[in-house]
């Protein structure tokens, strides 16, 4: 049941790199991989399977001297996979029939390595090592023929690059979605959104704005405004220290998208140098939307729109009937 996951995870991965028949084809052009390769592996195949044990055990050898690779051997059901696929992997490179079900093979031994953590360097470093010592034993018997064994090993390695760079790809793809995950979390983190209450949110933003931040403020702000239905919000840039003219007006398109969908938005925290600065560029955002002084003005003046009132005699905060 669990490799039968494992399998259908691979054609996934398969599915998202744009590993169909054609791209695989081509693939296999790229190395030069041909049906007279076929013939050569061929008559070379019998010397092969019976040491893949042995092939395998030099891959892993070679990884085991180096720390950065503890991670996959301090795993001892990591490690014992790892060492299934890689027979398997031994006893395809010899099989002939390199198709969707060989590749998706490869796809998930690279899966495996980048669940490990293991780089590439020494990925490749082993890979190397393991055929070098294929090549040396073909070599080896075959001392009446060593032109036609030499052709049967460049055959074999042409598989051999081709199962390298579909594993590279592997982890590559892999390690920039590990990336693309982080940055998304510290995009989320950078540009929070808070539901302070019922309709009312809050957009505390801190540090350097530039344009790129800009529109992910913009986008998470409209998402937020459908999702939870606001009707104020409260954009705090206490913790802006500079704000340029591009910056300035993709904040007036983010308050007009949002008043498009029904919600006001109060700007808070504008400082003296921001404000010098806006007023140097020519930009008047008194005129276009609501400023005001503090963060606590801002969200005095969103519950006022909403109906809110705070008693002043008491410190926590009552709901008025709204007057709406």
């Amino acid at each position: 049941m669990g490799e039968q996951l494992e399998q259908r995870e691979s054609f996934a991965l398969m599915h998202q790199m744009g590993l169909n028949d054609g791209a695989i084809e081509r693939r296999k052009q790229v190395v030069a991989l041909e049906p007279s390769d076929l013939a050569r592996i061929a008559r070379i195949r019998d010397l092969v399977l019976p040491r893949v044990d042995e092939y395998s055990a030099a891959f892993f050898e070679h990884l085991a001297k180096f720390d950065e690779a503890r991670p996959l051997f301090d795993n001892r059901a990591l490690l014992e996979k790892a060492k299934r696929l890689k027979a398997e992997h031994l006893q395809g490179l010899v099989s002939g029939d390199y198709n969707r079900h060989y590749v998706a093979q490869r796809i998930e031994l690279g899966r495996l390595y980048a669940v490990a953590g293991l780089e590439m360097r020494f990925f490749l470093g082993a890979f190397h090592q393991l055929l070098r010592f294929i090549g040396n034993e073909v070599m080896a018997h075959s001392e009446h023929a060593p032109l036609e064994a030499f052709d049967a090993f460049m055959s074999l390695k042409k598989v051999a690059f081709f199962d390298l760079g579909l594993i590279v790809d592997v982890l590559v793809f892999e390690r920039e979605r590990i990336i693309r995950q982080q940055q998304e979390a510290i995009r989320e983190l950078s540009t929070p959104v808070l539901q302070l209450r019922d309709r009312l949110l809050l957009l505390p933003i801190i540090g350097v704005i530039d344009t790129y931040r800009a529109r992910l403020i913009t986008e998470n702000l409209l998402e937020s405004v459908r999702a939870r239905r606001a009707k104020v919000v409260v954009m705090d840039v206490t913790g802006v220290a500079t704000i340029d003219s591009r910056v300035a007006n993709h904040i007036l398109q983010t308050v007009t998208a949002a008043r498009l969908m029904g919600a006001r938005v109060i700007v808070t925290g504008i400082t003296a140098p921001v404000a010098q600065s806006l007023v140097a560029l020519g930009i008047e955002l008194d005129r276009l939307l609501d400023t005001v002084g503090d963060l606590q003005g801002g969200i005095e003046l969103a519950e006022q729109i909403l109906g809110y009132r705070v008693s002043q005699g008491n410190a926590n905060e009552s709901r008025a009937n709204a007057t709406s």
